[in-house]
């Protein structure tokens, strides 16, 4: 009985010793800041010298502020985490800009832009339009403002496609507002860096219970249909019933 008791207190011991090494190790919030500077600075090697000045030039001001005003060591000790704010602010903008620059011209771009709008706006993870040939896409989204179709390529093409949905979901939501939105570098588009400003920016027209009807009714639409060989209706087809019952 002892030694049973001995190699169970063995095998729990080796278990817990595996699951101790399965864990993740937790990040901290340096670590995730630090990966985001690294980042960045691939993308723009100033950044370094963009978030020095800015601290510098914070920091400057408040020494000025407190050798005319009061006394300066006051002044630098409320100026440094100043400072520190305008390195971060100068970090957070230059960061944004990198992970544009990284995701530009990848197809689903606007999408991962659109990631970041709040206020109540939802976007469905999928495209609700493709041209599959020229790597067009429609993105669709809901709020406050109404329906959202956000389009992805050139300005020639992507008219039709933005069109065939707007009639689409205009069939089911006659009285709801829908705007068309075409992000791209082309001329009367929307860059990439500025969509999702574009989107909040968009008047409230409809209540949050209106929104949540509006989401339920649109799903109703469903999403994209895979294409069918000509000639086929699936409506009529009948199942091979020797196949069934094997021959």
């Amino acid at each position: 009985m002892a030694r049973t008791s001995s190699g169970g207190d063995a095998r729990n011991d080796v278990a817990a010793s595996a699951a101790k090494q399965k864990k993740p190790k937790k990040r901290r919030w340096y670590h995730q800041l630090w990966d985001v500077y690294k980042m960045t600075r691939k993308q723009n090697p100033l950044v370094t010298w963009w978030m020095l000045a800015a601290f510098v030039g914070v920091v400057a001001v408040a020494l000025l502020i407190g050798v005319l005003a009061g006394p300066w060591v006051y002044a630098l000790v409320i100026g440094v985490p100043f400072g520190v704010l305008a390195a971060m602010f100068v970090l957070s903008r230059s960061a944004e800009k990198a992970a544009y620059t990284q995701i530009a011209g990848q197809p689903g771009a606007a999408r991962a832009a659109l990631g970041t709008v709040r206020g109540g706006w939802t976007f469905e993870d999928e495209p609700v339009a493709v041209d599959a040939r020229n790597q067009d896409f429609v993105f669709r989204g809901v709020g406050k403002a109404g329906v959202v179709l956000v389009s992805e390529g050139p300005p020639h093409r992507v008219g039709r496609l933005l069109e065939q949905e707007r009639k689409k979901v205009s069939r089911i939501l006659s009285n709801v507002p829908v705007t068309l939105i075409q992000c791209g570098d082309g001329e009367g588009q929307v860059p990439l860096t500025k969509v999702a400003r574009s989107v909040t920016k968009l008047k409230s027209t409809l209540t949050r219970a209106e929104v949540s009807e509006v989401s339920k009714r649109l799903k109703a639409i469903g999403g994209m249909k895979l294409p069918i060989p000509k000639g086929i209706d699936p409506t009529r087809a009948r199942p091979d019933r020797k196949g069934m019952r094997g021959r």
